[in-house]
């Protein structure tokens, strides 16, 4: 097993997609989701304009437009600056630069956002735009998953389980896989079956005891 970062997401929010039928059920003009999304002016109206520009959705696709409203929106909002994160490492929209993408995960992660959290450790475990450090992985994997990310989750379950940045230590994989699991991660399954057949029956019960005691630290 491996840990993951965050793939760029090819999905669209609710209400960007209501905005892209405004477009159809107006005048079928392009511009007229945008028209609606712009005139409420709110930090999130202008991620969801990247939202609409990123995936073609009631306007032309385009790229540059995409970049610009989340960044935007990125000067409060902290899940565009992950967004910009994203296509600053997956080289979406953007050129790939992973020092560029660890600046929008840090301004993110700062603020408590989880995806990011998670990604700055993946960064920081692959030696991506930062020096590699495995402790500093585990540092950011952590504050991730307490906040419930299924993705830090099974990050943490994986660094548990080799040993890597934290001592080894099955019971806690198998809590953090179980928990991913539980917010339908299907790795994070695979991953505490794995781990449990190297365990014995009291180290099971143990961890699957502080599972169910689990509670995300911040409830965000």
């Amino acid at each position: 097993m491996q840990c993951r970062g965050t793939p760029w997401r090819n999905s669209t929010s609710a209400e960007s997609m209501t905005a892209a039928l405004v477009s159809r059920r107006t005048t079928r003009r392009p511009s007229a989701g945008t028209v609606w999304l712009r005139s409420r002016g709110k930090q999130r109206h202008k991620v969801l304009l990247g939202d609409m520009y990123d995936h073609g959705h009631g306007v032309s696709q385009d790229c540059k437009e995409a970049v610009r409203w989340y960044r935007l929106a990125a000067e409060r909002d902290p899940g565009a600056q992950e967004l910009l994160g994203e296509m600053y490492y997956n080289g979406h929209c953007a050129p790939q630069d992973y020092k560029e993408a660890v600046r929008w995960y840090r301004l993110a992660a700062d603020q408590g956002n989880a995806s990011a959290q998670s990604n700055l450790g993946f960064a920081h475990e692959k030696g991506q735009g930062v020096p590699r450090d495995y402790e500093e992985a585990v540092r950011w994997y952590r504050l991730a998953a307490e906040e419930g990310s299924a993705t830090g989750q099974f990050n943490l379950g994986i660094a548990y389980h080799e040993g890597q940045g934290v001592p080894q230590d099955y019971i806690q994989a198998h809590m953090w896989f179980n928990l991913a699991g539980a917010s339908g991660d299907a790795e994070g399954i695979k991953g505490r079956d794995l781990v449990a057949a190297e365990m014995t029956p009291d180290q099971i019960a143990e961890a699957q005891r502080r599972a169910r005691e689990w509670k995300p630290k911040t409830g965000r």
